[in-house]
């Protein structure tokens, strides 16, 4: 077994702990031994007396070896269980993308995003890459992982929230786009849920940030800890649930198809991410419910992709221009996930995924 230093340096501390324990032990029954040998007669200082000594203290010495030996293994199991956890653990290490130095350049020259990237996702294993480890501003795909968070920590889809002036301000004031809901309004978790996805709603989001952990800060910080269970706190950070720009608010392309693949693992997050169309629920303000839409699902529908573009999310802000994060599952049943950034108009990111689809899957 190879452990690394810090798993090592475990190591030596269990052991050391083990060795005071076996000292003092040790002490202990050298006083005791002592303390007995005083009381004995002298006729039982015999050569007899001598041999039955020294058969009692082989097998004690042999016992003490055998559970030194439990011990060790008991040591070393602890210390690689110790280095699993500071290695990202089995949970965490279930979406990492491999292949990132060996994967092909995405060369096609019908692909015009600046950035862009093909996973096999059922091999975990970037199939081809441009500058697919660059840092981004993931603009609204962020609602990828604000789905996710959500989802992770709402019990009841069906419970109601009220939709306050400060969420339609946040909305309004950052030149969002929103689902429509208006203040006062009271509708159901799934429709903020639906809400943050089909429509990319700030107000939707903002809605479930509150409803979740009470405030935007509170639920950023959920974020980031979510992001840091999967393994992407070197690489990511969020400073927000919807999506703005901030110098602080970036990831990789690796990263977010590591977040989609998070997400639809996750059974509810798979149906909204899927959801091509959607009617809230009735509400005073809204009688009939609003009927929104995931455009790039709807868009994509009928391209040759070579397969079925099952889930999907678009982002925009100016600083990363045009992206999308999409889930595939090809003609011949094999899955794909594809991420791109920097295109000049949402029509054009489909179309790159389109073209990456059609040529890089099989």
């Amino acid at each position: 077994m190879v452990l690394s230093g810090m798993a090592a340096c475990l190591l030596l501390v269990i052991l050391g702990g083990v060795g005071i324990i076996k000292a003092v032990t040790g002490r202990k029954a050298q006083a005791a031994e002592q303390t007995a040998d005083a009381g004995k007669e002298d006729t039982d200082k015999g050569k007899g007396t001598e041999k039955k000594g020294s058969i009692a203290g082989i097998l004690a010495s042999s016992d003490r070896m055998q559970e030194l030996g439990e011990q060790l293994q008991t040591a070393l199991q602890a210390a690689q269980e110790m280095e699993d956890a500071f290695a990202g653990g089995a949970g965490m290490s279930d979406y990492s993308i491999g292949g990132r130095d060996t994967a092909a350049a995405l060369t096609s020259g019908e692909v015009m995003s600046t950035r862009a990237l093909l996973v096999d996702w059922d091999t975990r294993t970037a199939v081809a890459q441009r500058g697919a480890s660059d840092r981004i501003n993931p603009a609204s795909m962020t609602k990828i992982l604000t789905l996710l968070v959500a989802a992770e920590h709402v019990e009841d889809l069906d419970d109601t929230f009220t939709i306050t002036r400060e969420i339609t301000d946040y909305s309004y004031s950052n030149d969002c786009s929103a689902v429509g809901f208006d203040d006062g309004e009271t509708v159901t978790v799934r429709d903020l849920m639906y809400g943050t996805i089909l429509p990319s709603g700030a107000d939707a989001a903002a809605g479930l940030a509150f409803y979740v952990s009470g405030s935007l800060e509170g639920f950023v910080d959920l974020m980031n800890q979510k992001l840091a269970e999967l393994g992407l706190s070197d690489t990511a950070h969020f400073t927000n649930c919807v999506g703005l720009y901030d110098e602080n608010h970036y990831c990789t392309l690796y990263d977010m198809a590591e977040i989609l693949g998070a997400a639809i693992d996750n059974e509810f997050c798979r149906e909204v991410l899927s959801a091509h169309t959607y009617t809230t629920s009735a509400t005073a303000q809204h009688p009939e419910g609003l009927l929104i839409s995931n455009w790039f699902l709807r868009r994509i529908e009928d391209k040759d992709t070579h397969g079925t573009v099952v889930c999907a999310k678009t982002g925009y802000v100016v600083e990363s221009g045009n992206c999308a994060a999409s889930y595939s599952t090809s003609n011949s049943g094999k899955q794909y996930i594809c991420v791109t950034a920097d295109a000049h108009s949402s029509w054009r990111c489909i179309y790159d995924h389109v073209a990456v689809y059609q040529e890089y899957t099989e």
